[in-house]
């Protein structure tokens, strides 16, 4: 559990780990050069809790925090857990037993509960409920690329996949969704508990309302390699087709271009822009869509309901998905 700057929610939060029904664990908490009462807190938690952990350092960010607790793990499973949030009971043994009856999964999250005020936070409430319809492993690996399948605070994995997969990077893009990419992409397994075993809350201070990494051109550039790679896989002597010709999602495809995707045309629903050319590129309405033997489409239109829409267009052309056709927005 990294923690700045967090004590208004830090007893809470801590208090949610000390409740849970399976009792084999350590609370790792990392300060990270808290300027509050972070510290005392802590310090005052750590004297009555033996299994709590209390590591600090100056204020050097979040993978760096991250690092410095994964350094102090000693557990076969490493659960994530933000100093703003609330694991239920049984959250840890429900993940734990799971890992212990499925040896082929990697990681394990959970559904989430949402924290806030829906009419306040609507696009969060949104992103939480789609999140919570993620959810299973088909689902996950396949929306990969729409947004992070999971929710960080939620996770709990194998520890010895970091030395085989490597650990959090830091850099100009979400560490999180940086490391699921990277992970899935190696083929490691995600499943989650059908259970919400997290209240995830919206606070004004969460990193991505502010933080640039985790605005949506952050989040583009990381993702087109490993969309790439995986367009490249499947692709054989077919064509890519881009779903969506509007100049927001025209800008998205070039970053595909950039990973060497040379992109054949644009497909969209509105009439006006059918036989006309845009980047160079022909647009084409959906019945025009070519089939999946001559075609791959990577569908990056972020319009609310249009991706439901589009996928049961292309299933009911015969188009399979994560073969012939992929989400990316």
């Amino acid at each position: 559990m990294p923690a700045y700057n967090a004590a208004g929610t830090l007893p809470a939060a801590v208090g949610s780990i000390c409740a849970q029904t399976w009792a084999d664990w350590e609370l790792i908490v990392v300060d990270d050069g808290s300027t509050d009462d972070t510290t005392e807190i802590l310090a005052t938690l750590a004297r009555t809790e033996p299994r709590l952990v209390l590591v600090r350092q100056s204020h050097r960010g979040i993978v760096s925090a991250l690092h410095a607790g994964l350094e102090r793990a000693r557990g076969r499973f490493v659960a994530r857990m933000d100093a703003d949030d609330l694991s239920h009971p049984d959250r840890l043994g429900e993940q734990v037993n799971y890992l212990d009856r499925h040896p082929e999964i990697g990681l394990v999250s959970c559904l989430v509960e949402f924290g806030g005020d829906a009419r306040a936070s609507e696009g969060f409430a949104r992103h939480v409920a789609w999140l919570n319809s993620v959810d299973t492993l088909d689902a996950i690996a396949l929306n990969r690329f729409v947004e992070s399948p999971v929710a960080h605070p939620s996770v709990m994995f194998r520890r010895e996949f970091l030395l085989a997969h490597g650990s959090y990077c830091d850099g100009p893009f979400p560490e999180d969704y940086e490391l699921w990419l990277r992970w899935l992409e190696r083929g490691v397994q995600f499943a989650k508990v059908s259970r919400r075993l997290l209240t995830w809350r919206d606070s004004p201070t969460r990193l991505t309302r502010s933080d640039p990494r985790y605005a949506l051109a952050a989040l583009y550039e990381l993702k087109a390699p490993f969309l790439a790679r995986a367009i490249k896989a499947a692709l054989k002597e077919r064509e890519v087709w881009v779903w969506g010709a509007g100049r927001v999602t025209r800008g998205r495809a070039q970053l595909l271009a950039k990973e060497g995707l040379a992109v054949r045309g644009f497909i969209d629903v509105d009439p006006k822009k059918w036989g006309r050319h845009r980047d160079g590129r022909i647009v084409v309405g959906p019945e025009a869509v070519p089939d999946p033997e001559r075609a791959l489409i990577v569908v990056l239109v972020a319009k609310r309901g249009a991706r439901e829409l589009i996928r049961a267009h292309l299933q009911s052309r015969r188009y399979v998905e994560g073969r012939d056709f992929w989400m990316a927005a």
